[in-house]
């Protein structure tokens, strides 16, 4: 790890924004409308749905708060967000407030630093993530899974952004 946001692992020493053509596969009707909705009124009462919190971040147009529920993932002592759809406005939304983000629980508000773990680092964790909610999400990793190799894991992770978190 470089520094807080791994930019010196980007070109031009900063994350970008979206990269050209990144991946990115949006929700659709019923899990905009209904699943999220209805997992984030149950994380917002104080029942997490396996892990899941709702992030809270700063938009980076609005500067309003913006809430989208997450699943936190722990892993060797550390906690990530791992973004399985990709290149979506949550993860823009955290690059533009430099890693500054809470995550909430019932009345629990928790504020972490996030830094973005550069592609080539991220297998262990992608590895972790697809364990636990591969049921859910493994439909966005292109028939990668818990069980795919290195390799394998590897090729898919520039598509799946993961941000390590710190408390603040």
């Amino acid at each position: 790890m470089t520094d807080r946001n791994h930019t010196a692992d980007y070109p031009a020493g900063e994350p970008p924004a979206r990269p050209a053509g990144a991946h990115y596969r949006a929700p659709g009707w019923f899990t905009r409308n209904v699943a999220n909705r209805l997992v984030a009124v149950l994380t917002r009462g104080g029942v997490s749905v396996l892990g899941s919190r709702v992030l809270e971040v700063r938009g980076r147009t609005s500067g309003e708060p913006r809430r989208t529920p997450v699943n936190l993932l722990t892993f060797e002592d550390r906690q990530y967000l791992v973004s399985a759809r990709g290149h979506g406005q949550w993860v823009r939304n955290v690059r533009a407030a430099d890693g500054e983000l809470c995550l909430l629980r019932g009345r629990s508000r928790t504020y972490y630093q996030g830094s973005e773990v550069p592609p080539a680092d991220s297998v262990a964790v992608l590895r972790a993530y697809l364990k636990r909610w591969k049921a859910e999400v493994g439909v966005f990793f292109d028939g990668v899974g818990p069980d795919s190799s290195d390799e394998e894991i590897a090729r898919v992770a520039p598509r799946h952004p993961v941000f390590a978190l710190s408390e603040r």
